[in-house]
């Protein structure tokens, strides 16, 4: 009697960099019928990777890049579960699935919503929260406006790509944290620390009063990891500048959770993706 072959693993090509993206190739890895590769920007010195899968380090070049890779390496699906704020990449993601005919989801956590005693500032752009910023005056102790020109001194927690942004500000001072040193064109005063999330509210709470923060400038990143600092800003009455998310590629299914994103994979057709075909037939 003939065995029938056994079908070659469908390759899925994750585009990770967050803790959802990590969470998924963890639980894909238990899934039989995939091969999972788990792709990083290198924007980050020492990269938490999953231990249960192929790990790509690097950038692919652009959307033609890309779509070269998923025909090369035969990939039959993609997801993009980097940082909410890689507009770049997904965009980069959405084209080269467009071009290969390669499925692409997107995993998206969902953003961060006000709370009652949140005083949030909401800005469409990075370059609007520094323009936001340098027109800031602190409150008064009695909560009243303080005297124009003075001081604020400013919590930065936007990545250490976007503080070049801030480097024409000589009024602030900046508290800016990172997970690597910032390089390059950088605000004349600021003081940089060094730490990776998750935080708490206590500890965030008790950096805020020790640096004297009159303000917070963050990203809409969403998730638990450092959602403590808005609880610890609540807590003092401290405004929050919040960047919004940029548009999500138009087309492109999105999910909100690592389970969702998970059934949407396993639930694909196990024939070769449009890309795919187009590369066997022209072998």
């Amino acid at each position: 009697m003939t065995v029938p072959a056994r079908p070659a693993p469908r390759r899925v090509l994750l585009l990770g960099g967050t803790g959802e993206g990590r969470r998924l190739a963890v639980t894909l890895a238990a899934e039989a019928g995939l091969d999972i590769v788990y792709s990083l920007a290198g924007r980050v010195r020492d990269p938490q990777v999953p231990p249960s899968c192929r790990v790509r380090i690097g950038g692919f070049g652009g959307p033609a890049g890309l779509a070269d890779h998923l025909r090369a390496e035969r990939i039959d699906a993609m997801v993009d579960a980097t940082h909410p704020f890689a507009a770049r990449m997904s965009a980069a993601a959405a084209a080269a699935a467009a071009a290969t005919g390669v499925p692409l989801l997107i995993l998206n956590r969902p953003g961060w919503h006000e709370r009652p005693g949140d005083d949030w500032r909401r800005v469409p752009s990075l370059p609007a929260a520094a323009d936001l910023v340098d027109r800031f005056t602190p409150a008064r102790p009695d909560g009243n406006d303080g005297e124009p020109g003075q001081a604020p001194r400013v919590f930065l927690t936007t990545g250490r790509t976007d503080l070049a942004l801030f480097a024409d500000q000589h009024r602030p001072w900046f508290l800016a944290r990172c997970v690597d040193p910032p390089t390059g064109t950088l605000p004349p005063r600021l003081t940089v620390i060094l730490a990776r999330g998750p935080f708490d509210v206590a500890g965030e709470t008790e950096l805020l009063r020790r640096h004297a923060i009159d303000a917070v400038v963050t990203k809409d990143s969403g998730g638990t990891m450092t959602a403590a600092k808005l609880t610890a800003a609540r807590d003092l009455g401290l405004p929050v500048i919040m960047v919004d998310r940029p548009s999500t590629p138009p087309g492109v299914p999105l999910v909100t959770g690592v389970e969702a994103a998970a059934h949407w994979l396993t639930a694909l057709p196990t024939e070769p993706t449009n890309g795919f075909a187009a590369l066997l037939e022209s072998s």
